[in-house]
């Protein structure tokens, strides 16, 4: 493990006894007399946690973070200090990694329709490692990066995810023959296979299926000449809620897949591009109710005090975050649409719950968080906490009615600090 700077990211260094709730806790109280804008809090313990639990349950594939899942700097830096490499899809990207100290040989350009400009730049920064899935992908890096080393990315079944992406990237099994005869015509070297069977895989038997097909195009590729040597299990794994126990399964389909069909003893480099696994849960979001409405409805519900019936009360709240800030996951990622506020203030057993509507701040309806959310009746500056909030939010916000973006916090332990040697780091907050 690697030493880990955080010049340009302050963080807190966590005392003995304190808690992530103690950390939230205290930066509400700092922000109540002068403002209510949104913040996270990271906990990089979180990440850690995960690398460790990584390495354990699939002890043969290297992690390459997928960048554009969460590229705060605080992230990335930790997870450099974990050895991981990372997956970019960008000029940007790759430009980010670079600056933080990642070694271009740590780097795959996981995209398989780059702009020239883009590939050039890899190029010039000696990033070899991409991926193709078609014909005039070769061409443009047979122009501008002759040297890279290829990966030729497949479409798999990926129809048991909840985000497809096989109909947008990989070629189909038929043709793969024909792109790499492509690729020696132009004296491209090809080193490997990747594939992505989706997010929120809910069949372990996708994997497997999945690396038999990596198989057959591994021998196609051996006949024709190419010297194979790395495999690429894509991303999408996730470890909160139903998956948590999903992912233990699927490690173990993958673990049996890999010695069936790629045994230890053929000395092959296996990589995955996890994002959302590793910062998932890492994040709690923090946002303040701005603003209130009473709606009574038509509809009748037993009252209180007793008597028959009385109108509804429908309760509607507006928070300083939504959907064009950090919960767009909520319309645009079906693994994670489904957010969960709950008061950050205790909650007696004994208060009664108000189906209730939560609204992001800006001026579109879309602009909603919750609908028919049953929860206690909050006040105009109570704070409401978002957990598993560290998967395309951060990365994914819009300037839209120019809100203010959410503040990051970040937080690690002491022990943390000692054990991956984080001592030569400087503006921290003790």
């Amino acid at each position: 493990m690697h030493g880990l700077s955080l010049e340009r990211n302050p963080i807190d260094i966590l005392e003995t006894g304190k808690s992530i709730s103690d950390v939230i806790d205290g930066k509400i109280r700092q922000l109540y007399s002068g403002s209510e804008e949104p913040f996270y809090v990271v906990n990089l313990d979180n990440i850690l946690e995960r690398h460790l639990q990584w390495i354990s349950l699939l002890p043969r594939v290297k992690p390459f973070y997928a960048v554009k899942c969460n590229n705060t700097t605080a992230v990335l830096k930790m997870l450099s200090a974990l050895d991981t490499g990372f997956d970019c899809a960008s000029k940007a990207e790759i430009e980010l990694a670079l600056s933080l100290g990642v070694k271009p040989d740590d780097i795959i350009y996981a995209h398989t329709t780059k702009p020239l400009s883009h590939i050039r730049y890899a190029c010039a920064h000696r990033v070899n490692l991409m991926t193709f899935d078609n014909e005039e992908e070769l061409l443009k890096i047979s122009l501008v990066h002759p040297q890279a080393k290829l990966v030729i990315r497949i479409a798999v079944d990926d129809s048991k995810s909840m985000v497809r992406l096989s109909p947008k990237f990989g070629a189909r099994l038929p043709t793969v023959r024909q792109l790499l005869e492509r690729a020696r015509e132009l004296n491209l070297e090809v080193v490997g296979v990747s594939f992505h069977v989706g997010s929120g895989c809910t069949k372990s038997s996708a994997f497997r299926q999945a690396i038999e097909d990596a198989r057959c195009v591994f021998d196609v590729a051996s006949f024709l000449g190419f010297q194979m040597r790395l495999l690429d299990i894509g991303g999408g794994f996730s470890k909160i809620g139903d998956f948590q126990e999903r992912f233990e399964e699927f490690s173990q389909v993958i673990n049996g897949s890999l010695d069936e069909f790629f045994p230890p003893v053929s000395g092959l480099e296996v990589i995955a591009e996890p994002g959302r696994y590793y910062v998932e849960s890492a994040f709690t979001l923090a946002v303040n109710v701005i603003a209130k409405r009473v709606v009574v409805e038509d509809r009748v519900s037993k009252c209180t005090d007793g008597a028959e019936s009385c109108p509804e009360r429908l309760m509607m709240y507006y928070i300083n975050d939504g959907v064009y800030g950090s919960m767009s996951c909520i319309t645009f990622d079906p693994a994670h649409s489904k957010l969960e506020p709950y008061p950050h203030r205790a909650v007696k057993k004994s208060e009664p719950r108000y189906r209730s509507i939560i609204w992001g701040p800006t001026c579109d309806s879309i602009d909603k968080i919750t609908e028919s959310y049953w929860i206690p009746e909050l006040y105009v500056g109570d704070w409401l906490l978002v957990d598993n909030m560290g998967a395309y939010t951060v990365s994914v916000t819009t300037d839209f009615n120019s809100f203010e973006k959410a503040h990051i916090y970040t937080v690690v332990t002491a022990e943390t600090w000692l054990a991956l040697n984080l001592s030569r780091a400087y503006d921290t907050v003790h």
